[in-house]
């Protein structure tokens, strides 16, 4: 049975999903603050955190950080009522899976864990950790990208997942829906280039001659 950790300092918030994710069939922990959430998420005892941003003592973004930075690579999903599209973005960038506003719906909640829970899992029959194209290795286990077996190449969370979309999709086009759908997992506001900005840091990361783009179409790993 997985097990999801729920960090919500609202006891009626955090009680409502705790509720529904028994009821899916799911083992849950509750933490009210942000120094707790943390030594729980590190324990290594759990597959998902569910993380609000305002909590007291520490802050969502700084447990995401600091979970991030200690090499644990769980899945997380923030819930907050902070949706602006900077905030969205640093939830994304410092290394969160998906992002979710206050209000929310929670059959919508349910299905982007379901989502995330199968993404986590590794693919049936998989025996290497390693994606190849070209001079360009990604290790998905290590969350490392190398160049010609050089050096790590510095790659945010978002930025992997990116790299590895395009390389488990190399030669095809993928759309801006595309990636939004299966990199961050929901969808932007329509006039958002949150897509175009990471193609651009990738390429600024790998080489722009790798990524290119394809006209009223989206995007292609050469």
């Amino acid at each position: 049975m997985a097990s999801i950790l729920i960090a919500d300092d609202e006891a009626r918030i955090a009680g409502f999903i705790e509720k529904g994710l028994k009821a899916a069939g799911y083992a849950t922990r509750t933490a009210g603050d942000g120094s707790e959430a943390l030594d729980l998420a590190l324990t290594g005892e759990f597959d998902m955190l569910v993380l609000d941003v305002n909590m007291p003592k520490l802050n969502g973004f700084e447990v995401l950080d600091q979970l991030r930075g200690s090499g644990s690579t769980m899945p997380v999903i923030m819930l907050t009522a902070r949706t602006d599209l900077n905030d969205t973005v640093a939830g994304l960038e410092g290394g969160a899976d998906d992002y979710l506003g206050k209000p929310f719906r929670f059959d919508e909640l349910l299905a982007r864990i379901r989502l995330r829970m199968r993404q986590a899992e590794p693919e049936p029959g998989a025996v290497s950790n390693e994606l190849r194209h070209r001079d360009l290795v990604l290790d998905v286990r290590a969350r490392r990208a190398t160049i010609d077996g050089g050096a790590a190449i510095d790659l945010s969370s978002r930025e992997f997942a990116l790299a590895e979309e395009f390389m488990r999709h190399a030669g095809q086009v993928l759309s801006r829906e595309q990636l939004l759908s299966r990199v961050w997992g929901f969808d932007f506001d329509p006039g958002s280039n949150v897509a175009d900005v990471y193609v651009g840091y990738l390429r600024q990361k790998l080489g722009a001659e790798r990524i290119e783009t394809v006209r009223g179409a989206g995007y292609r790993m050469v």
